[in-house]
């Protein structure tokens, strides 16, 4: 039987596809149209400048970075241009095996397999990292040669910092290194983030840390027109770098040698400057470190014999290193009497060699004491007896009170950072500082070592050379610095930092007459006349001698029975010519023992160079290390009038030059 179809039906069904069909592609095209006009219409700016982008690349110019010169203009810190093989990790299927195959191409030692795990450590996978610095054009052209065989290895040409100077200043001039993760950051939410684009290192310690910003430069930035595979076709446009400017220390570079060579192998600190514009002249901790090796990214070797060393090399002795001031302490507290009014340079007690402060015999230096003792002889002779009844009387407040406004205890605001506060006690401090309300308590017997520099008194070098520099400057304080002036490498312009530095009266021009006369008298018949004796001007200075560790009431110090590292620090400060100072300075000897034998030696060379130009021989560089504290061979000898005392001290005071005189006949009992 035939079947018969509804062509009707059928029909209808086709024209309904067509129609289901013609509304698809309608609204197909529709869409594409509307895409169209969005693309070309609304967003035509900025898929056009996508598409600029994509076709060209912005490179950063990294600026080099500005000089650091000593005051003379002596280099202390530049720049020299080579090349460095570097290795992109993520780009490397095998770095190990990629390592090893390098090595038959270019040498690659230990040292430089560990620099470059570390710094592996401190940065991401994609960020270039080299693996070997300062190439040879030899090593250059054979790698040149093999490159094909390692993706992920180029050779690049860097800027790497130099410190000629190696050693010598490297606390203060510091050293730059490659920026770890937590630096970048840092930088990544400062305003300078665009400016540094492409740099790798920055200053990590001195000068280069605190003057980066200086140093730094401005970023340039270089238009390339790329490929679609990427590769640069030519270049668009270009705004060169501006090189960092050039820092000027105050620093002498001669005398830095002079002071390090004098301290040898010892440990310890020495700060001179300045005392009318508090420029700092010389900045010296010992030992020190080489600055160079910290260039590229230190390996683990030299890091552990740095880090580990009993020596410290690493600690900024003269910043943040902090020592009781021993008997340099005095002359402060000598000033503070006087501008309280709780002495007069007159008023005298009698020192039977010790003080008695309920059971306890705070001992004097000298046995059976040292007589009849005005503020004078106090200063002179180094009356431990004087300062312990003084201290006594003023109290630890008043102490603190007075003691801080010469700068002990507080920051001096140097231009570096890393500076410490030291310790200058008081009763809120010893509140604060424990938890126990036994331990908060200040007890009176606790005061009375304060007055000799000892007790919780702890200081820095920095700290002391701007005290002295106050006595030498008639009682002005001048804020510290060590960076003259700023020189911009443009411009050639100088902006000097002395016109920022603002001068603070903080004691009686008169007072202080009477301190530097007993300064003086130190240094022509006291603890410091053997170091000066011949000297070719009138020197002003202390000598001090600090504990390390308590000894027992009714023990005797004796530094041949104890530990090296235990003895006592041997201190000075002073300054010179007494009348009229040029030089003001503080220093310490780590476990040298009696500051006239072991520090005052440095300063009459150091005063010798600056004041009179003379340099000390050999022989009388390996005297000075040993401890021998006589003149230098040949040293001229003043006048006899010079050898008294300065010459405003003996026409502005004469009351005062006769008590002294009075108290210098007395017999000692």
């Amino acid at each position: 039987m035939t079947e018969l179809r509804n062509i009707q039906a059928d029909l209808s069904r086709f024209r309904l596809r067509v129609l289901i069909i013609a509304i698809v592609v309608v609204v197909a095209f529709g869409l594409v149209a509307a895409r169209l006009v969005y693309l070309q219409v609304f967003r035509h700016e900025d898929l056009a400048e996508q598409a600029e982008s994509n076709r060209t690349a912005i490179v950063p110019i990294v600026p080099n970075r500005g000089l650091i010169l000593d005051r003379n203009g002596v280099v202390l810190a530049t720049n020299y241009s080579a090349y460095t093989l570097e290795i992109t990790p993520s780009r490397v299927a095998d770095l190990e095996q990629t390592i090893d195959a390098l090595s038959k191409v270019v040498e690659i030692h230990p040292r430089d397999r560990r620099r470059f795990k570390k710094l592996q450590e401190e940065s991401k996978s994609f960020e270039s990292l080299p693996i070997r610095t300062r190439l040879t054009d030899e090593e250059v052209a054979r790698f040149a040669a093999q490159r094909f065989h390692f993706p992920g290895v180029e050779i690049k040409a860097r800027l790497f910092r130099n410190y000629p100077f190696g050693e010598l200043a490297s606390h203060v001039i510091g050293y730059i290194g490659r920026i770890n993760q937590s630096e970048k950051e840092r930088i990544q939410e400062s305003e300078d983030a665009a400016n540094y684009r492409g740099t790798d290192y920055i200053g990590k310690l001195g000068v280069e840390q605190s003057y980066e910003t200086q140093l730094h430069g401005i970023t340039g930035v270089e238009e390339i027109e790329t490929s679609a595979g990427g590769r640069a076709v030519r270049r668009l446009a270009s705004t060169p770098a501006t090189p960092g400017n050039t820092v000027v220390l105050s620093i002498d570079i001669k005398l830095q040698k002079l002071v390090e060579d004098l301290f040898g192998e010892r440990r310890g600190a020495l700060v001179a400057l300045d005392p009318k514009t508090g420029e700092v002249l010389a900045f010296v901790s010992k030992p020190t470190f080489d600055p160079n090796l910290f260039v590229d990214g230190i390996d683990q070797e030299n890091w552990q014999e740095l880090n580990e060393s009993l020596d410290k090399p690493l600690l900024n002795r003269a910043l943040r290193g902090t020592y009781p001031p021993g008997s340099t302490y005095k002359p402060f507290m000598a000033l503070a009497a006087l501008e309280t009014g709780k002495r007069t340079p007159q008023q005298t007690i009698q020192d039977p060699g010790y003080f008695m402060f309920g059971n306890h015999r705070f001992r004097d230096d000298k046995e059976g004491g040292h007589g009849t003792v005005d503020m004078y002889k106090s200063i002179v002779q180094s009356c431990d007896t004087y300062y312990y009844v003084l201290a006594n009387d003023m109290g630890v407040d008043l102490m603190h009170d007075e003691l801080q406004k010469f700068g002990f205890g507080a920051f001096t605001g140097i231009d570096i950072q890393g500076e410490v506060r030291g310790l200058l006690p008081s009763t809120e401090w010893k509140r604060k500082a424990y938890k126990r309300p036994e331990q908060q308590k200040w007890y009176a017997g606790e005061t009375i070592s304060l007055g000799i520099g000892q007790g919780y008194n702890n200081f820095t070098m920095l700290q002391l050379a701007l005290a002295t520099g106050v006595i030498a400057n008639d009682g002005i304080k001048m804020k510290p610095h060590l960076v003259k002036e700023v020189v911009d490498v443009v411009t050639r312009t100088s902006r000097e930092t002395l016109r920022e530095i603002k001068a603070e009266a903080i004691a009686d021009p008169k007072n202080i007459a009477v301190i530097r006369n007993a300064l003086v008298g130190v240094n022509t018949e006291g603890t410091g006349a053997t170091a000066f004796r011949g000297a070719g001007y009138v020197a002003a200075g202390k000598t001090g001698t600090a504990q390390v560790v308590a000894i027992k009431q009714n023990e005797k110090y004796n530094a041949a029975r104890m530990a090296e590292r235990l003895r006592d620090h041997a201190l000075y400060m002073a300054f010179a010519p007494a009348d009229k100072p040029k030089i003001a300075l503080a220093m310490v000897v780590e476990n040298a023992g009696f500051g006239g034998a072991m520090a005052a030696p440095i300063a009459r060379r150091v005063f010798d160079y600056w004041l009179l130009g003379q340099s000390p021989t050999p022989e009388d560089m390996a005297a000075v290390q040993k401890g021998q504290a006589g003149p230098p061979p040949g040293a001229p000898r003043p006048p006899a009038s010079a050898a008294s005392a300065p010459a405003s001290a003996s026409t502005a005071t004469p009351p005062m030059a006769a008590a002294a005189s009075a108290v210098k006949t007395q017999p000692t009992p």
